[in-house]
């Protein structure tokens, strides 16, 4: 009950479904033309021509280009978490950590390593602009990474790898190998970069193996 001089709240706009798969359809947009073309370069015009909707539907979502491009982050986040988790949550041993490695390699071959991770490429562009995307993606890598780790401590508890080895320092070691080798591989349009890379930071975890 609102007390007298009181200012009702307004109920909140209730979506439809079909408002759910339009707000959907312009994220799914924005996100593969962010990635191809880098999210300054990307107008809120080529999202609308891009997701076949009106200026009307675009701003009944999302109020300016800031709020469309941290849904396009928290997509991105949930989908990378999504397939990380489906390879590193059964991590278990040096082996398994190759297979990871060879996916991740294919998947970027697939395109001779243009555009980079979805994710890092975003935050090379708003880490300085948008506080709130930043800590986005500064979660989301930190939830990777530990993910790595968590399959690095079950190697240990199988005792795989060595006791004395710290796999915090490690999963962040081989995270920071993968983004510079989406890098050079973006650069050169090679995946070879991306490939040593990752082979230096696996030979690192190969030394503290126990067998």
């Amino acid at each position: 009950m609102t007390g007298s001089g009181s200012t009702a709240v307004p109920a909140p706009r209730r979506v439809t479904p079909r408002g759910l798969a339009t707000r959907a359809r312009i994220v799914d947009a924005a996100a593969d033309l962010m990635y191809i073309r880098g999210v300054n370069a990307t107008t809120l015009d080529d999202v609308r021509a891009a997701s076949g909707t009106s200026k009307s539907q675009l701003y009944q979502h999302f109020a300016d280009k800031d709020q469309l491009v941290r849904a396009v982050v928290s997509l991105r986040a949930e989908q990378i978490l999504e397939r990380e988790q489906g390879y590193l949550e059964r991590l278990r041993s040096f082996r398994g950590l190759e297979r990871w490695r060879d996916a991740l390699v294919q998947r970027n071959a697939l395109q001779n390593g243009a555009y980079g991770c979805m994710l890092g490429s975003m935050a090379s562009e708003l880490s300085d602009q948008d506080d709130e995307a930043r800590k986005t993606l500064a979660d989301t890598f930190a939830e990777w990474t530990g993910l790595i780790a968590a399959g690095l401590r079950r190697m240990q508890d199988t005792g795989s790898l060595s006791k004395t080895a710290d796999p915090e320092k490690l999963a962040i070691g081989l995270m920071a190998a993968l983004q510079g080798g989406y890098l050079l591989a973006e650069t050169h349009h090679d995946i070879k970069p991306m490939e040593t890379a990752l082979d230096m930071a696996l030979d690192h975890i190969r030394s503290s193996l126990t067998t």
